[in-house]
């Protein structure tokens, strides 16, 4: 299985969408965030003022877009999507922002990603409802003042680090997202198996779950390829067998390690367990740098199998458990059959 398994790809949007919750109850995890929200989006109810701008953090697949989209829902106010790439100068950020009507949504993916330009055009909207666009340069250049209505910034990002100090201090609700337990796991697999139509028996759930990394987007695409495999090679029940079947076909280990984590644990172990660049790691391997960092580290850092160091990255004992050296076992390299 490649990293891009692990990051939405354009044919998997429809798919992920039709099995997106639509409300705080069939939304499992993240307890304490959606409490929170809960509570934030009543009392702005009852004040009848837009909800406080959002800052929605952590690891790609946890519900980021998920938790803006039932936020915009439980306001009963519709919502306008973008994301920080996309918005490459002011005037595509002007014309989003004189869209909105009053209290509406605006959900900004990758928001760390906004030119510098944009985001200092965002400071002003986001406090006094108003920007000024500048027409023209030299001699005829001349500044217009738009009012805007008053709406809710929703940005999301795996990079909180990157945010400048103006930008995230302008957000009043910041919350980060963590990964999940194999039981949360579970229940979401059951809601979506029943959207889907397919049957999932507790040991099939069980498997897929333990070795989805805490994350619901992956738990999510084994089980659309679990149930190919159901239909095709079995009786058309993702059963423990079936499960077990297609994760084998993914190259996915006992651990959960997929086959890119597996490369970049061995690059260390040729390096006798680094430090070692990151760059150096993604030339061997073959992988972006932002890719490993963002989508392969924070596992592997989660479940210790490498170290974060000032010099790089290193082996961790549970790392050399898998690659079989440093007086380790037999080493689990390679996923069970």
């Amino acid at each position: 299985m490649t990293s891009d398994a692990f990051n939405a790809q354009p044919a998997d949007r429809a798919f992920e969408n039709r099995l997106r919750p639509k409300r705080f109850e069939d939304f499992p995890g993240q307890d304490r965030i959606r409490e929170n929200l809960r509570i934030y989006i009543e009392a702005a109810k009852r004040r009848g003022e837009p909800l406080d701008h959002v800052l929605f953090s952590g690891p790609p697949g946890l519900g980021k877009t998920t938790l803006a989209g039932i936020v915009a829902s439980e306001l009963g106010v519709e919502s306008h999507t973008s994301s920080g790439p996309a918005l490459e100068r002011p005037a595509d950020l002007a014309g989003l922002l004189t869209s909105l009507g009053e209290g509406h949504i605006l959900f900004v993916d990758e928001v760390h990603r906004l030119p510098t330009v944009v985001e200092e055009y965002l400071y002003s909207a986001m406090e006094d409802w108003a920007i000024d666009i500048v027409m023209d340069s030299g001699l005829y250049a001349k500044s217009i003042h738009l009012t805007i209505p008053r709406f809710t910034l929703i940005g999301a990002t795996t990079r909180e680090g990157l945010l400048t100090a103006p930008f995230r201090a302008r957000f009043g609700i910041t919350e980060r997202l963590d990964y999940y337990a194999p039981t949360e796991l579970r229940t979401i697999l059951r809601r979506s198996a029943g959207i889907l139509g397919v049957a999932l028996s507790e040991d099939g759930s069980l498997e897929l779950a333990r070795r989805s990394r805490g994350t619901p987007r992956i738990a999510n695409r084994f089980l659309a390829r679990a149930r190919d495999v159901a239909e095709v090679k079995g009786s058309g029940v993702i059963d423990h067998s079936a499960a077990r079947e297609t994760l084998r076909m993914l190259g996915i280990g006992e651990n959960g390690l997929a086959d890119m984590d597996r490369r970049i644990l061995q690059t260390l172990a040729q390096h006798d367990g680094g430090p070692v660049g990151l760059k150096t790691i993604a030339v061997t391997v073959g992988e972006s740098e932002d890719t490993l960092e963002n989508v392969h580290e924070p596992y592997l850092l989660r479940e210790g199998y490498i170290a974060k160091t000032p010099a790089g990255r290193k082996l961790a004992p549970a790392g050399w458990d898998v690659v079989g050296g440093k007086n380790a076992g037999p080493g689990t390299l390679f996923p069970a059959g």
